[in-house]
């Protein structure tokens, strides 16, 4: 692991499951908060994002929690007693939470703290990688608009349409998606 602090929400009514995970996840790597109602969990969770939020089965409660907050950037561990492991994995599974038995031992839980931690790290990847694509996607559009609009107006080819966006870009030193909004701006 690395040395930055990773934020963890608790979200369990059992004081022995606090208690224990307290003990295994201290400062400063981790940062934890533990709540017993699960709506303030809910709360807090659409407050902050969490690298890594715990939830305790809590009789299938934590089932539902677990999947409302699937769609958060935070990666969600559900500690889910044996008897019920494979029916609610099944479920959660498509939601991308990982499923844990409970109660569970140190190393056992240590390693699937990593686990969640190497996941956490590859959304944050993904995430930038699709924010730059659809940055990408919307200077393409903004251009081929401004292409259009300059082909519509100005009796242009697309070639010519591009060429002159890109020769007024290098001229001006300003970006094509700037010199395309300000064509959209001259002849929308």
């Amino acid at each position: 692991m690395t040395s930055e602090s990773h934020s963890v929400l608790v979200v369990t009514k059992d004081i022995k499951t606090s208690s224990l995970i307290n003990v295994m996840l201290q400062p400063p790597m981790f940062e934890t908060q533990v709540v017993s109602d699960f709506n303030e969990a809910r709360r807090k969770a659409q407050e902050r994002v969490y690298n890594i939020i715990l939830v305790d089965f809590a009789d299938g409660e934590g089932v539902d929690f677990a999947t409302d907050v699937a769609d958060s950037s935070s990666t969600i561990l559900l500690m889910c007693p044996p008897q019920h492991f494979e029916q609610v994995s099944y479920k959660v599974e498509s939601y991308g939470v990982l499923t844990i038995t409970s109660p569970f031992d140190q190393f056992y839980f240590y390693n699937m703290i990593k686990v969640a931690i190497a996941v956490q790290y590859k959304v944050q990847v993904l995430s930038s990688q699709t924010t730059k694509l659809k940055e990408k996607m919307e200077e393409i559009r903004v251009i081929n608009r401004a292409k259009m609009l300059l082909m519509q107006h100005l009796n242009m080819s697309e070639q010519e349409a591009h060429r002159y966006i890109e020769k007024e870009a290098m001229d001006r030193c300003e970006k094509k998606t700037s010199i395309a909004n300000q064509v959209i701006k001259t002849y929308s």
